[in-house]
């Protein structure tokens, strides 16, 4: 059974991939294997993490493999507004494999355009609502 729940849209043009619920070795692969194909079509992606409530190190391989497959593809894939509790998870993985991690999905896809930059980790607490707003869902995958 499938604790993540995942869904895409997009916003201002780059993909954002929503994630919501667990992410863990039950689903790692299959959201491997999303963020693949999205990493055929668009050049950037953000994974937005808003409703991520768990991750486990499956999960941040899942991502990171995602990462690296968008970067094949001559693109990027980044972060956006993750948890208190993600975040723990994902300040580790931030200094071994280069995340960029940002605030909200509108901030990630402002800066997507400028190459070489990098974002600093913060809480994303208060912008979910900003975010229903600026990007709402447009369909699922």
């Amino acid at each position: 059974m499938f604790s993540t729940d995942l869904s895409t849209r997009d916003c201002d043009g780059c993909a954002v991939v929503s994630l919501r619920g667990e992410l863990d070795l039950a689903d790692a692969a299959a959201v491997t294997a999303a963020l693949t194909a999205v990493a055929a079509r668009d050049r950037v992606i953000i994974v937005d993490l808003a409703g991520l409530e768990f991750i486990d190190s499956s999960g941040a391989a899942a991502l990171a493999r995602g990462r690296r497959q968008a970067r094949r593809a001559g693109g990027d894939l980044v972060l956006a507004a993750p948890q208190r509790k993600v975040m723990r998870v994902l300040a580790i993985i931030r200094r071994s494999d280069g995340f960029s991690v940002y605030a909200t999905v509108e901030e990630a896809a402002g800066e997507a355009g400028r190459s070489g930059e990098r974002a600093t980790p913060v809480p994303a607490a208060a912008s979910q609502g900003a975010l229903a707003r600026a990007c709402p869902v447009a369909g699922n995958a």
